[in-house]
C-alpha cells in the first residue's frame, strides 16, 4: 500500500511538472514574428526533401529537422503557432525524458527536480517556442543518453539498435550532436571497464549479489529506492561479453552507415564554414553558458554557489554495505554536461547565439543536480540531527532553485532584449507606405525567406549583396542601378557584418542618396531612402556651431512642396580641430505657432561620417531628407548639432541653440 501510495504522488509530481513545462512553452507561442532563420526552416519545409537537402548542404545544418517540420505542417499548418509547436512538444518530451533518466540512475527525487529544472528553464523555454532544431536536438540527446542507459542495463541486438537509430536521428538534426556521442562513448567505456572489473575479476560474489538483490525488494524505505532500483535488473544484464562490446560498437558503425549519405557533406561544411566564435575569455564563456544550462536566457549574473554544491554532492560515490554505487550512472550526466561544454569551448565556438548548439547539455547538468538534491535527502548518518540538517538543506536548495526560475520567467516573454525582431510590423509598415516606384532592399539576402513570409506586396524586393557577398563593385553597381530605376527605397539591414562587412549597400545609398529615417524591429533595421532630385537653391553659410564646427553652406531641392513628398537638403560641414564628441544633426519642422511637426536626427553621413572621424579642413557632405506628410501651410525649417550622450546638449549658434534655415510651404 505503501509504495502504491509515493507512487502515485510521483505520478502526480512528473504529471504536474509535464502541464507546466507544455504551458510555459504553448503561451504565446505564436505571439512572435518569425524571425531570419524561422524565415528560413519554413521555406525549406515548403520544399521537396531532395530540393531541401540541397538548399542544407549550402548551410550549416542537415536537413533533417527540415524533412521532419515538412510532415509536422501537413498536419498542423503554416502559422507560427503551428510550426513552432513542433519545437514545442519536442521539449515537452524532453522534459519527460529528464524525469525517466532520473529516476532510472537514482530514483524519482532525483527525476523530478531534474524535470522541474528543465521545465522552468528560460534557455529551454526560449528554443522550445523557435521553429529551429535546437529543441529536437535536446531531445535526441535525451533519448539517446535514455537508450544507452538501457543498453547498459540489459546488452540486446533490440537496444543496439534503438540507440544506433536515435544517434542517427541526432545527426541528421545538428552538426554539434557528435559532442554527445562522444559523451556516450565515455560513459559506455567506464561501463565495460566496471563490467570488466566486476564480473571478470570476480570483485562481487554470487552471494554478494543474491544479498543485494534482497535488500532490494524493500522498498518501502525511500531511502533504498535506488539501490531497490538496480536490484531489481537480472544477473545475467550486467554480464560482460564479446557479444555486449560487438553490439554497441555495431551500434555506432550502423549510426554512421545511417549517415554516410550525408558525411562527405557535413565534413565538408564544418571544416570550411568560418568561425563564428568571438574573443570572449575561456573562463568568462564558460560562466555565462553554465548560467543558461542551470537557469536559462533570463539569468544575468545570478550566482552559480549553490548548483554548484548540489553537483559537487550529486559527484559524490556513496557506498552501501553489498556494493559499490555503479561509477557509469554516475559519471552519466557530468559526461553529458562537460564534454559538449569542454569541446564548445575549446574549439573556440562560443558567442552567445552559439550557445544554443549545447543545448542538450541542460538536461545533463539538471540530472547532476538532481542527483545532488538526491544524495542529501536520502543521506542518513545514523544521527537524527545531522539527518534532518541534510535534509532541510536540499529541501532549501532546491525551492531556491524553482523559486530563482519562476522569477526568470517574465523577461523571456516581456523584455525586448529577449523578444525576436518584428518582420511582421515591418512588413505592415512598409505595405502601408510604398508608392508604386519604390523597391526594396534585403541587406543581409539571408532575409529574404522571413520578409516574403509576411510581405504579400508587389514592390520588387532585392536580396544584396548577392549570394555570400564578396564582391563589393558588384554590390555597388547594384545598388547604384536601384538608385537609378525607382524612387523610393526601403531597405532592411540585418547581419551586414556578415554579408557585408564593408558596408557597401549603406555607404552606396548614403552618398547617392537621401535618407528619410530608419526605425528599428529589434536587432532589424529599416531605413528609408528616397533617390536624389536636383539641389538647385543653394544656401552659403559660414555660421558656427560651437567654437569647432562650421555650416559652410547648404542646398535644398525646393521650398514649395505637395503633401507627402520629400525635403532634400544637404550640408557641407568642416572643423578647425580634431573632435573628440560624436554629435548627431537635427533637422525639424515648425508649424507657425513654433510646434514641431516632423524631425529627423541623424549623425552626419546616415551614421558613417560619424563627427570624432572630422580631420581639420576637410570638407563633409552630409545629405538628410525628411517627409512631408504635413497638412497644407506655411513652416519653418530649423537645423542643430547635439551631444550623442545624455544629456545631449545642444551646440550653441549664436544667442540660441539652433538655426533657422527656410520657410517652406506645404500645398
Amino acid at each position: 500500500m505503501a509504495l502504491t501510495r509515493r507512487s502515485l504522488w510521483w505520478f502526480v509530481a512528473i504529471l504536474f511538472i509535464l502541464l507546466v513545462a507544455a504551458g510555459l512553452r504553448l503561451h504565446a507561442l505564436g505571439a512572435q514574428s518569425f524571425w531570419n532563420d524561422e524565415g528560413s526552416s519554413y521555406v525549406q519545409a515548403t520544399r521537396s526533401f531532395a530540393d531541401s537537402a540541397a538548399n542544407a548542404a549550402r548551410d550549416i545544418h542537415p536537413p533533417g529537422y527540415y524533412w521532419l517540420l515538412a510532415i509536422w505542417r501537413v498536419f498542423t499548418g503554416d502559422s507560427e503557432f503551428a510550426l513552432r509547436s513542433l519545437s514545442a512538444f519536442a521539449s515537452v518530451i524532453g522534459v519527460a525524458f529528464a524525469y525517466a533518466i532520473g529516476r532510472r540512475l537514482y530514483g524519482s527525487l532525483a527525476g523530478v527536480v531534474a524535470a522541474a529544472l528543465t521545465a522552468i528553464n528560460t534557455f529551454s523555454i526560449y528554443y522550445a517556442q523557435e521553429t529551429r532544431m535546437y529543441a529536437l536536438l535536446a531531445l535526441w540527446g535525451a533519448a539517446g543518453f535514455y537508450a544507452l542507459i538501457h543498453f547498459c542495463e540489459r546488452p540486446g541486438w533490440r537496444a543496439a539498435l534503438a540507440l544506433a537509430l536515435i544517434n542517427a536521428a541526432g545527426l541528421w538534426t545538428q552538426y554539434a550532436y557528435p559532442f554527445l556521442m562522444l559523451a556516450q562513448g565515455v560513459v559506455a567505456l567506464l561501463w565495460l571497464m566496471e563490467k570488466y572489473r566486476t564480473e571478470v575479476k570476480g570483485l562481487r560474489t554470487e552471494e554478494e549479489q543474491e544479498r543485494h538483490r534482497e535488500i532490494g525488494k524493500s522498498l518501502d524505505d525511500p531511502i533504498n529506492e535506488t539501490t531497490a532500483l538496480n536490484a531489481k535488473l537480472p544477473t545475467q544484464s550486467s554480464v560482460l561479453s564479446p557479444q555486449s562490446f560487438f553490439l554497441y560498437v555495431a551500434a555506432n558503425l550502423l549510426t554512421l552507415l545511417l549517415y554516410a549519405a550525408w558525411l562527405p557533406t557535413a565534413w565538408g561544411q564544418i571544416t570550411t564554414w568560418p568561425n563564428t566564435g568571438d574573443q570572449t575569455p575561456v573562463m568568462a564563456a564558460a560562466g555565462i553558458t553554465l548560467r543558461w544550462l542551470t537557469f536559462g536566457l533570463t539569468a544575468g549574473d545570478l550566482p552559480l554557489a549553490i548548483p554548484g554544491i548540489l553537483v559537487l554532492f550529486g559527484l559524490t560515490i556513496r557506498w552501501n554495505t553489498t556494493r559499490r554505487e555503479s561509477l557509469w550512472r554516475l559519471t552519466l550526466p557530468a559526461a553529458w554536461t562537460l564534454i559538449p561544454l569542454a569541446i564548445f569551448l575549446a574549439a573556440g565556438l562560443y558567442r552567445p547565439d552559439n550557445v544554443k548548439v549545447i543545448i542538450a547539455a541542460q538536461i545533463g547538468l539538471a540530472l547532476m543536480i538532481g542527483r545532488g538534491v538526491h544524495v542529501l535527502w536520502t543521506y542518513d548518518s545514523g544521527v537524527r540531527l545531522r539527518t534532518t540538517i541534510t535534509r532541510l538543506a536540499a529541501l532549501a536548495s532546491f525551492l531556491w532553485l524553482i523559486l530563482t526560475g519562476i522569477n526568470l520567467l517574465p523577461p523571456l516573454y516581456a523584455d525586448p532584449a529577449f523578444q525576436r525582431p518584428d518582420y511582421r510590423a515591418l512588413a505592415a509598415v512598409i505595405s502601408a507606405q510604398a508608392g508604386a516606384n519604390d523597391a526594396i532592399i534585403l541587406d543581409a539576402p539571408n532575409q529574404e525567406e522571413v520578409f516574403r513570409y509576411y510581405y504579400r506586396g508587389d514592390l520588387p524586393v532585392l536580396p544584396l549583396p548577392p549570394g555570400l557577398g564578396g564582391d563589393d563593385a558588384a554590390t555597388r553597381a547594384a545598388v547604384e542601378g536601384v538608385l537609378r530605376d525607382y524612387e523610393r527605397i526601403y531597405v532592411l539591414f540585418w547581419g551586414e557584418t556578415e554579408r557585408d562587412p564593408q558596408r557597401v549597400v549603406e555607404t552606396t545609398l548614403d552618398a547617392n542618396a537621401f535618407e528619410l529615417g530608419d526605425t528599428w524591429y529589434g536587432d532589424v533595421r529599416l531605413a528609408r531612402y528616397v533617390t536624389p532630385a536636383p539641389l538647385p537653391l543653394e544656401r552659403e553659410s559660414g555660421v558656427e556651431f560651437g567654437s569647432h564646427i562650421t555650416l559652410e553652406g547648404y542646398a535644398l531641392n525646393a521650398l514649395t512642396f505637395a503633401r507627402g513628398e520629400a525635403l532634400q537638403l544637404q550640408f557641407t560641414w568642416t572643423t578647425d580641430t580634431e573632435l573628440i564628441t560624436r554629435y548627431k544633426v537635427f533637422l525639424q519642422v515648425l508649424d507657425q505657432n513654433g510646434v514641431l511637426v516632423t524631425q529627423r536626427d541623424s549623425e552626419p553621413g546616415g551614421g558613417l561620417a560619424i563627427t570624432t572621424t572630422w580631420t581639420p579642413d576637410q570638407t563633409v557632405t552630409d545629405n538628410h531628407a525628411l517627409l512631408l506628410d504635413l497638412p497644407p501651410g506655411t513652416y519653418t525649417l530649423i537645423a542643430g548639432l547635439y551631444d550623442l550622450e545624455p544629456p545631449n546638449h545642444r551646440l550653441p549658434v549664436g544667442d540660441a541653440d539652433y538655426l533657422m534655415l527656410e520657410t517652406i510651404t506645404v500645398e
